[in-house]
């Protein structure tokens, strides 16, 4: 089973792409952290039978919320790691693992490779395809980069398509892709990588049937939205090099005050000149990989018996505890601590006068409701 962590700030039609994408593209169930209480989009998260929501005011964070959106997101894709460690269900078999996905990304995974990964795997990876970056699509982008080898990169290079020869100049978010680990206390999760109780980075099984898209950036509109909403969520947070001037000059450019009509220009400028992509080169040149993702063809397992009410339990349970020992680089043995103290109150009989499973799911998904 493959269950994913995701902290999201998105409008209603990019979260339905995000969860019909990535629900058609092998994930069985994502636990989906709330990150700003838009109620269309709090409504679709809470009625979708393949999503637990969890709403992160400031009783999730019992008055502690960290500041840099990174951080939140680590801390709550361990969330959900140390949770299912504690059910017998995602521990049992072996064959259940926890990917972190930010709400830009669609996993796209064959399910028998992933089924087949040896024991011995502790962490596995799922490689990036990028969405070529347009100044305008007519619907969802169906192109995407993946990274390249020297040889392109040089002749890229040699065209003018991009500036230097090697993927962190082609791509215009992250090349290290996002990984999955099963559930245990010993292994923890950062943003694309596995680690260890030392937080060493952990080696990763890869396979080219295992990958994930990335809408990074893939219009001049979403541009615009993307990092004006990165710069607007906190202390700026660590950006690779290449993307460092370009975040400066958004949030100097955001600074100076101006409307939305007298910035607009600027905004598209800066898209042009930073971002937007040669899309009839790098077709031109056979770079490219065209990918639907509403082709999808997976059809979600469902949660054992029981398990949804566990996992809601356990989270909620959770609500109004520190977080902070659930950042990856924190002692497994304080996490076991705090499990310890919520366990009691997980319990997959159907809570008194609902009966049958929907009344279940509706008693379950009331829980995270709560405030």
């Amino acid at each position: 089973m493959l269950i994913t962590a995701s902290t999201v700030k998105d409008t209603l039609p990019h979260v339905e792409r995000f969860v019909a994408g990535n629900l058609a593209g092998g994930v069985d169930h994502m636990v989906v952290f709330l990150d700003a209480g838009d109620p269309e989009v709090q409504a679709f998260l809470d009625a979708h039978p393949h999503v637990t929501c969890v709403h992160t005011d400031q009783t999730w964070w019992a008055g502690d919320r960290p500041a840099e959106l990174n951080v939140r997101q680590r801390i709550n894709a361990n969330v959900v790691k140390a949770v299912l460690s504690r059910l017998e269900w995602a521990v049992s078999d072996g064959a259940t693992w926890v990917f972190h996905v930010d709400g830009d990304e669609i996993v796209q995974v064959d399910t028998d490779v992933l089924a087949a990964v040896p024991a011995t795997e502790r962490v596995v990876q799922l490689s990036t395809l990028e969405a070529v970056s347009r100044k305008h699509w007519d619907g969802d982008p169906t192109w995407f980069k993946r990274l390249l080898g020297k040889g392109d990169l040089t002749l890229l290079t040699t065209l003018g398509v991009i500036d230097k020869a090697h993927n962190g100049a082609y791509f215009h978010g992250h090349v290290d892709g996002k990984s999955g680990v099963r559930p245990t206390l010993e292994l923890g999760l950062t943003l694309h990588h596995g680690v260890d109780a030392e937080g060493t980075q952990l080696e990763r099984y890869s396979h080219e049937r295992l990958s994930v898209l990335h809408y990074e950036s893939f219009s001049g509109e979403d541009f615009v939205r993307k990092w004006t909403s990165i710069l607007a969520a906190g202390p700026r947070a660590h950006f690779r090099p290449a993307r460092e001037p370009t975040a400066i000059a958004l949030q100097t450019l955001i600074g100076k005050g101006l409307s939305e009509e007298q910035a607009a220009p600027y905004l598209m400028r800066i898209f042009e000149r930073t971002t937007e992509d040669d899309f009839d080169t790098l077709r031109d040149l056979g770079l490219l990989v065209q990918v639907d993702p509403r082709q999808g063809t997976h059809v979600p397992a469902v949660l054992p018996d029981g398990g949804l009410e566990q996992l809601v339990a356990l989270l909620q349970g959770l609500r109004g505890v520190g977080k902070r020992a659930f950042h990856p680089d924190q002692p497994a043995a304080e996490v076991s601590r705090l499990l310890d103290s919520v366990s009691p109150t997980v319990s997959p009989a159907a809570p008194e006068g609902l009966a049958g499973p929907a009344g279940r799911v509706r008693a379950a998904r009331s829980f995270l409701r709560r405030s």
